[in-house]
């Protein structure tokens, strides 16, 4: 008989046990911050209605306008002279493109991809820049580059790396 009121009384702990884990449980809500809102499908399209107003802007030589498409903090990786990381040095790097006799300047973005986060993006793209050679003749480079874009405070992009090279 001990035999029996021992199961029985085993079996009815653990039923009671089961019964008050079972109501007394609640999942605890997560404290981790929900995911942001997936902007990137709207982000890329701004960028790239962005990249097209610098290419024209860049092309038109409008210096003011090409240059505010740049971060304050911004740098630009040209090829065979140093970093242009300050605005001035953006500014004088500019000048002398655009001043350059035969100066025309074509750029078509080839892709661009915004980050789940929504802060940061970049784009890729070829370019055609012509120059007149020492001898006055128009001398035309085939190129690529990457521009790397941050989220401003504003909601606005701006470029805050700048590289491009030669395809030769």
């Amino acid at each position: 008989m001990r035999r029996k009121s021992a199961s029985t009384q085993t079996l009815a702990v653990v039923a009671l046990l089961m019964v008050c884990s079972a109501c007394g449980y609640q999942q605890k809500p997560s404290s981790a911050p929900a995911p942001p809102e997936d902007t990137r499908a709207a982000d890329e399209s701004a960028i790239r209605a962005q990249a097209l107003e610098w290419a024209k802007a860049a092309a038109a030589k409008d210096l003011e306008k090409t240059l505010s498409f740049y971060a304050d903090d911004a740098a630009m990786f040209p090829p065979n002279v140093p970093i242009a990381a300050t605005k001035e040095a953006r500014r004088q790097l500019w000048s002398a493109f655009m001043a350059t006799p035969g100066y025309a300047l074509e750029i078509k973005t080839s892709k661009v991809e915004a980050a789940r986060s929504g802060d940061l993006a970049y784009e890729t793209g070829v370019y055609s820049l012509t120059l007149n050679d020492k001898k006055g003749k128009p001398a035309t480079t085939n190129g690529k580059y990457v521009v790397v874009w941050k989220k401003q405070a504003d909601s606005g992009w701006k470029a805050v790396a700048d590289i491009f090279n030669a395809d030769q």
